[in-house]
């Protein structure tokens, strides 16, 4: 029989923190050492997800996790996903398959659409949890999990099944990351371990500060009083890493108005650069589809939310969304609309991928998402669309552009193309593009094709760089993660506290957890102020 395996939990002091990159940076170690290693999030939320090769849908950063430990992602490395469908409603995906629509108050309180919720709530819940990291340690050597937000959220400790109520129940050793570029990390720190039970803090056996500017040793004197006052040692210090391209998750509060994706990518090729201006719709997800047109040499990519910003854009890209049909109505509201039909009618580029692409067409059917009923698209595409209560989840393959293609899909709109050039599942019409496939721009060729038809019909003298990689890329910034844990943490300490669990004699850092309310108390949405949150 297989020894059970050790691990770690990663939490951190707010969202936002690095447990995410933290988490991807110790599988690539350990996972360089030898070692069978699997990533785990007990419950994530997130509108970027992925699909894994069984047809489960898991959160991306997960995914990419899985790949820093060089392993296939599967369901049990998620077993819960909340996707935001507005300010008051998630779609719960329990294992990989969507089990239905609910309010913080139902999936809190187990009053949910599903039975799987239905029937137990969230104890049930957490011994789903319990049991799939328990099917995940009997199989690899260590699995590193990820919380979510902070373990001091004190409102939400009773209900807690990605943080200390699972490090407690499965007797996992915890680290707490800190993001010193926001100020305020040894207040973060101590405030953070007072604010846990005694029998949580019995389990935080130290800290790791991120995202540290300038010379270690001004820092160290303050590791070492909290040491002092805490009882605990800090693992070590990572630097400001800038270019770390890797999948991102997000939350309700994500805002990416104006932002440029980063590359590291060489000068161009050509002599021009392409400009991608990507509308930032509404429940923007899987917005990461657009990362491999950053990585191309001379692509800029930025999100923008007001017509005249497409102005200048060589390729306009809808995205993705979890609300197609309020998406559609903030692209008409912001004016952005009229901008897609007039460069439509002058043979300018647009793609739509995914939601994005539904709301090209010209008719939408949905009793499901919106519950809007019937509603008129833009008509830049000859597609009809109907929203199934079947959520598709599926890892397509293809050719396009003569190139071969891989993706893959998420969506409950099925579409119906009336015309135009096929192109994968959707279809082209003059320069106006669209499929479900997210993910089709990480083919290299096709992407390359792609973005040559997009130069001519802009004007550019732009020339797609013959060798760029997207996987290659991938690669290299998860390599620089294992090389950021190997240079910067005490890689023996952290290896010995995942093997042999937190050190005994770990004192109590007063006042610890305050009791709860004997009434409970309601709690905030997910994902909004004062509730629980994606935790990145």
């Amino acid at each position: 029989m297989r020894k059970r395996g050790g691990g770690l939990l990663v939490a951190g002091t707010t969202s936002d923190a690095g447990k995410s990159v933290v988490t991807a940076g110790i599988c690539r170690w350990l996972t360089r050492q030898g070692l069978k290693v699997a990533p785990f999030k007990g419950q994530n939320m997130s509108l970027n997800s992925f699909v894994t090769r069984d047809g489960a849908e898991i959160g991306r950063a997960q995914a990419m996790q899985a790949r820093a430990a060089r392993v296939e992602p599967t369901a049990l490395m998620n077993p819960v996903l909340l996707k935001p469908g507005g300010d008051r409603t998630s779609q719960v995906v329990l294992l990989g398959r969507p089990v239905g629509e609910m309010s913080a108050r139902g999936f809190f309180g187990g009053h949910a659409a599903g039975s799987a919720l239905r029937e137990g709530g969230r104890e049930a819940l957490l011994g789903t949890v319990l049991e799939c990291l328990e099917e995940l340690r009997v199989t690899h050597d260590a699995v590193i999990c990820e919380g979510a937000g902070s373990p001091a959220e004190i409102n939400l400790r009773r209900t807690d099944i990605v943080n200390m109520g699972v490090a407690r129940a499965a007797g996992l050793p915890a680290l707490v990351v800190g993001d010193i570029d926001r100020g305020g990390v040894f207040a973060s720190f101590f405030g953070t371990t007072a604010l846990l039970a005694a029998e949580d803090q019995e389990l935080l056996a130290g800290y790791v500060v991120n995202k540290f500017r300038g010379d270690v040793s001004l820092l160290e004197p303050g590791l070492a009083m909290l040491e002092q006052i805490t009882g605990r040692p800090t693992y070590g210090v990572l630097p400001y890493a800038h270019g770390l391209g890797i999948d991102e998750e997000d939350g309700l509060s994500v805002s990416l108005r104006g932002a440029v994706r980063e590359s590291v990518a060489a000068p161009p090729v050509g002599e021009d650069v392409l400009r991608v201006a990507v509308c930032a719709v509404p429940l923007m997800s899987n917005f990461t589809d657009v990362d491999a047109l950053a990585a191309e040499p001379g692509v800029v990519v930025r999100f923008v939310d007001r017509p005249e910003e497409l102005a200048d854009a060589d390729l306009v890209v809808v995205p993705g969304t979890r609300g197609t049909v309020g998406a559609l109505e903030w692209l008409r509201r912001r004016g952005l609309a009229r901008e897609l039909a007039r460069r439509a009618a002058a043979g300018r580029p647009v793609l739509g991928i995914c939601g994005g692409f539904q709301l090209l067409g010209e008719h939408i059917e949905d009793e499901i998402e919106s519950r809007a009923g019937s509603v008129t698209g833009l008509g830049l595409l000859p597609v009809r669309v109907r929203f199934a209560a079947e959520k598709t989840l599926a890892r397509p393959t293809g050719t396009a552009l003569g190139e071969p293609v891989d993706g893959y899909e998420i969506h409950h709109g099925v579409a119906e193309v009336l015309g135009g050039e096929p192109f994968l599942d959707g279809c082209r019409v003059g320069a106006v593009w669209g499929t479900h496939w997210h993910g089709s721009l990480e083919s290299d060729g096709f992407r390359r094709r792609f973005l040559e038809r997009v130069a001519r019909a802009a004007g550019r003298r732009f020339v797609p760089a013959p060798d760029t990689s997207f996987d290659a890329l991938r690669e290299e910034q998860l390599d620089r993660l294992g090389d950021l844990v190997e240079e910067h943490l005490d890689t023996g300490a952290l290896l010995r506290l995942i093997e042999r669990g937190a050190p005994s004699g770990l004192p109590f850092v007063a006042p610890g957890a305050p009791a709860m309310p004997a009434v409970p108390v309601s709690p905030p949405v997910p994902g909004v102020a004062g509730g629980a949150d994606t935790g990145v």
